[in-house]
């Protein structure tokens, strides 16, 4: 059966010595494993668009449960301005092996538009960092384990927040407090901000070194701790001293 579907790459392995099998997240779909046959061959029309990040419509001979043909591309955003930067593309990779994690754990077809909205900020200039560390956020409620960050996590109090925790689930009052670490009332603010902010309609971010190392820090922390995923693109960014 042929079908036509809206996908970006994940990941892309080599199969035999001029193919490739792809993984495709699409909306409909989900993640789909896709041969693209004698893509690795110089005149292959597949050639260009058989590799990871490509977005666009994808044509495809379509099995279900089994391992899809793929015919040809329509290219929706070659995302150009990524290509052209290596801590771009460092984080883009990290944003689709988070975005794999995350779909085979929920199949909410919003965690797509999520994905695919955060390389289009990143791809128009905005800081990889920071629209990572909101995308990272916002998984946490498709993987189950969201903070709680309209009040105090221990008594539920709304007044004298004083911290966030990772240990303790989320904000943290005054009266609960014990030794956490004191974050700046601003990362607090922004926290709670990235929750609510509709990454597609982002026009600004101005944030400063001191807040986002605060809320990549309480990230890091809460994945390792709650979600379980092991995430090698990340500690790969950290080895190689990309920071925020």
């Amino acid at each position: 059966m042929i079908k036509y579907v809206e996908g970006i790459v994940l990941n892309e392995k080599e199969y035999g010595e001029t193919s490739k099998i792809i993984n495709v997240l699409t909306k409909e779909y989900g993640i789909i494993g896709i041969m693209s046959k004698g893509c690795r061959t110089l005149k292959s029309q597949l050639r260009s668009v058989s590799s990871k990040l490509t977005y666009g419509y994808f044509n495809i001979y379509y099995k279900e449960g089994k391992l899809s043909t793929l015919i040809s591309v329509d290219i929706i955003d070659n995302f150009k301005l990524i290509k052209t930067n290596f801590e771009r593309i460092s984080f883009s990779t990290y944003i689709l092996e988070l975005t794999e994690q995350v779909t085979k754990q929920n199949s909410d077809e919003k965690i797509y538009d999520l994905c695919i909205f955060s390389l289009e900020k990143i791809n128009q200039g905005f800081d990889p960092f920071v629209i990572t560390n909101i995308l990272e956020l916002k998984y946490l409620e498709y993987l189950g384990v969201m903070p709680i960050l309209d009040c105090c996590s221990i008594c539920g109090s709304t007044t004298s927040i004083t911290t966030i925790s990772s240990e303790k689930g989320g904000y943290v009052c005054k009266s609960c407090y014990t030794n956490e670490f004191i974050v700046s009332e601003k990362t607090l603010k922004l926290i709670r901000m990235f929750n609510y902010l509709d990454i597609s309609k982002i026009s600004k971010l101005d944030i400063d070194y001191n807040e986002k190392k605060q809320i990549d820090d309480f990230l890091n922390k809460y994945y390792d701790q709650y979600t379980g995923l092991y995430l090698k693109t990340k500690q790969y960014i950290y080895d190689i001293g990309i920071k925020n």
